[in-house]
Formats: structure tokens, C-alpha cells, sequence
């Protein structure tokens, strides 16, 4: 067959045509199935097929910052969730001492006097300033101003004590006389309350006003069962937080002999008619005519850790606090992945961006690096296997549709046809003629 001048022409012009038009975006990757194999774990699910199937992607889920704020109990169950326990406590609070979740809560954020509990913010200040091994010489001034009434070790003008034995009459015995004088040997009683509200903010706790360092009640002194559950859970990151709280027994000095001083937490040491709790790990109890009965509470079961926080209960008498700290506690362990956070003992996170005006949609900003060139690469990295569907989604967007689309196929189809014509009559027709 003889191609003549015209029909080479003519296919030459169509080519030249094709080349100069624009090319829809079409990856290979997308352009045709993808066959190459995936390695999926062990546990990923199957389709019906027996192939792997696409995961589910995880619930958004939204914890409103107010919600602690709101009068009353909060929590949000899901399927086979426990009943929350009903108690008469005026505030409670129950969290995962881990993750800083708070599980539920009652009146979480209603000052009220916190008692001795006060004293484990009392701890997290003042326990960094001296080794436990260090030793002090008691003297008169440091036992002045102890409130009437207040819980004492038994401190003695005159005598030495190492720092440890101090802190053991703080958590076991709730001794004021040790508050005072471990404030003193950290600047003062008025310098320890600067201190203390000073920690108490750092922690994010904005619930809490320290008059007295030992938590006796004094005018204007206020705490909530949230900031006493961050109290706690603050506490248990400390060993030596953890180790004086956790402690049931210890001699304590007095010159050339000691005494057995006891917890007074009831649910660690189980005396007093109260069991002792299952894998209870402290943390601290108080009691003032105007506090009531107040409990931090701390126990780890299996590899989780709970911290509960309960103030004045209304009805039960003085053990009251314990046994209602306890249902917390198994409601709390019964109710592991069966229930969504109300809040967290976490302080806020801070926004490093600018936050969106009024009106305005957020911006996308582009990733650096060689891959911020090729949006399909940042979408399917940046999601797996729901990143790499919303990128062929995108790229199908991206991509002319329509009239636009077979434009090219169509012109070159035309371009083709006139040169088969044009082929034809020359070879044909002109026999004809």
C-alpha cells in the first residue's frame, strides 16, 4: 500500500494536534487497578470474599469543656455500661488516673472545704525542697498557731526528725504539727500559701484558695472534688508522693524510743469496720467540723489505676466517705470501655494557631518536604487506606470532566477519519474518473 504525500500530511498534522492539547490528570496508580499485594495484620477483618477488608475509621469523639461545670451528675454511658452509683456525697469525681479521663462526676467543680485532703497539695509543693534523709531540729516557734482541735503526730520542741518521718506524720498521721513545721523549713506559713496557690494554678486547678497549708478550715478556704482528683493524680507521678501515701504503718521517733503511728485512711488500712479496698493505693483522707468527711482515693487493678475524690457526704454517718468512695472505684473498673469522657484532669491544651475568625473556613497548609508537590501522596499518607480513597477522590475532582474531557478524543477521531477519507478518494476516486 502507497501512502501519498497528503494522508501523511494529514496524520501528521492530527499527531502534532494531540500533543499540543492538554492532557487530563490521570496518575497510573489510578488510572488502572491496583494489584499489589497488602500485608495486613493478624486481627484485620475480612470481607465476604475472605479479602481484607477496609478498617472502620475511628468515632470523632467531642468532650464539651463545660460539661464538669453543670450542676449535677455527668456521665455518657454507652451499650452494657454499669448504673452510676447514687450517693449522697455533695461532689464526686471519678477518672482514669492514666489518661486524665474523667469517667463521671457530680458537682465537680462546687467549692467547697477541702479538709485535710488540702494536704496533698500541701505534699506536691514542699516534698521537691529536701531529702528525705535530711535531719531538723524541731524548735517552739515552728509549733506555734496550730489550729484547736487539729490532728497531731506528736512533735516535740527540742528533738530531731528526719524529713521522712515528717512526712510520714503528714500522710498517716494528717499531723498538723508536721504541716507547720515543714512549712517553716520552706519559707513560712504565709510563703507556703503563695506557694501552694501558685502549684494549684500550674496544675490547672482554678477551684482551690489556700488559707491554711494543712487544710484546717479558715475563711475563704475552698477546694473542689476536681481539683482533689488532679490533686491525686498528680501525686501517683511522684515515688515519693506514691510511697508516703501508699504507707499503712511506720515507728515513729520520739528521742531514744518510737511508736507504731496508722494510716488514718480506713480503706488502705482496713480497720475500723471499713474493708480494706483490693489494690488500694492511697492517697488521703480529712475531717473538720465544717469540711465534713473528705477522700482522695487511688487503686490499680490490673494494669489500670482509678483516682476518685469525694466530699461530705450527707447521710452514712463518719464512714460514709469510704464506702461511697468504693462503689466509685468498682463502678469505675466495671464500667472500662463502656463509658465516654465527661472532661479530664488534663489541663487545656493551648492552640499554637491563630484561632478561625468569624465566618472563616479553615486553611489547609501544605506539607513540606518532597511530597508537598503531589497532593495524592499527602492525602494517602496522611490517611491510609480512607487517605489514599479520599485521594483518588480528589484526584477524579481535579480532573476534567464532561465536554472538556472528550474534547481531545474527539478531535483526534475527527482528525483520523478525514485522513482515511482523504486516503480513500485519492485511491478510489480517481480510477473513477
Amino acid at each position: 500500500m502507497i501512502v501519498t504525500p497528503a494522508v501523511r500530511h494529514t496524520a501528521a498534522g492530527a499527531a502534532a494536534l494531540l500533543l499540543a492539547l492538554p492532557v487530563p490528570y490521570a496518575p497510573a496508580a489510578l488510572a488502572a487497578p491496583v494489584h499489589t499485594p497488602v500485608t495486613a495484620p493478624a486481627t484485620a477483618p475480612l470481607d465476604a470474599s475472605g479479602r481484607v477488608a477496609e478498617p472502620t475509621p475511628p468515632a470523632r469523639h467531642f468532650v464539651d469543656p463545660a460539661r464538669l461545670g453543670r450542676p449535677g451528675t455527668q456521665v455518657q454511658t454507652l451499650r452494657g455500661a454499669p448504673a452510676v452509683p447514687s450517693l449522697s456525697a455533695l461532689s464526686w469525681v471519678v477518672a482514669d488516673a492514666s489518661t486524665g479521663d474523667v469517667l463521671a462526676a457530680r458537682n465537680a467543680h462546687k467549692p467547697l472545704p477541702p479538709a485535710s485532703t488540702l494536704k496533698t497539695l500541701f505534699a506536691l509543693t514542699a516534698l521537691p525542697g529536701h531529702d528525705p534523709d535530711e535531719r531538723h531540729l524541731v524548735s517552739d516557734a515552728e509549733l506555734t498557731g496550730i489550729g484547736e482541735g487539729s490532728s497531731l503526730v506528736g512533735l516535740k520542741e527540742g528533738y530531731t526528725y528526719k524529713v521522712s518521718d515528717l512526712w510520714n506524720g503528714v500522710f498517716l498521721s494528717s499531723g498538723n504539727d508536721a504541716v507547720h513545721v515543714l512549712a517553716a523549713m520552706n519559707g513560712g506559713w504565709s510563703a507556703m500559701s503563695k506557694k501552694m496557690q501558685a502549684k494549684a494554678r500550674a496544675l490547672g486547678a482554678r477551684d482551690t484558695h489556700v488559707v491554711s497549708p494543712d487544710g484546717y478550715d479558715a475563711p475563704g478556704q475552698v477546694s473542689s472534688a476536681y481539683d482533689l482528683a488532679l490533686f491525686g493524680r498528680a501525686g501517683l507521678q511522684d515515688p515519693q508522693f506514691t510511697r508516703y501515701c501508699s504507707t499503712r504503718y511506720a515507728d515513729f521517733p520520739a528521742g531514744s524510743w518510737s511508736y507504731g503511728i496508722a494510716n488514718t485512711n480506713r480503706l488502705l488500712t482496713g480497720e475500723s469496720g471499713v474493708d480494706r479496698y483490693p489494690g488500694l493505693i492511697g492517697v488521703k483522707n480529712g475531717y473538720t467540723s465544717n469540711a465534713g468527711n473528705t477522700l482522695i482515693a487511688a487503686a490499680k487493678r490490673g494494669s489500670r489505676t482509678l483516682v476518685v475524690s469525694v466530699m461530705n457526704p450527707q447521710g452514712g454517718g463518719g464512714l460514709a466517705v469510704y464506702e461511697e468512695a468504693r462503689e466509685l472505684l468498682d463502678w469505675g473498673f466495671a464500667a472500662a470501655g463502656k463509658v465516654e469522657p465527661v472532661g479530664s484532669l488534663q489541663p487545656a491544651a493551648r492552640e499554637s494557631a491563630r484561632p478561625a475568625k468569624a465566618g472563616e473556613r479553615p486553611v489547609l497548609r501544605a506539607q513540606a518536604g518532597p511530597q508537598a508537590k503531589d497532593p495524592l501522596r499527602t492525602l494517602a499518607a496522611s490517611g491510609g487506606v480512607h487517605g489514599a480513597a479520599a485521594a483518588r477522590t480528589a484526584a477524579k475532582d481535579a480532573a476534567p470532566s464532561g465536554t472538556a474531557a472528550g474534547l481531545p478524543l474527539a478531535l483526534v477521531g475527527a482528525a483520523l477519519g478525514g485522513a482515511l477519507s482523504l486516503w480513500l478518494w485519492r485511491r478510489f476516486g480517481a480510477r473513477g474518473n
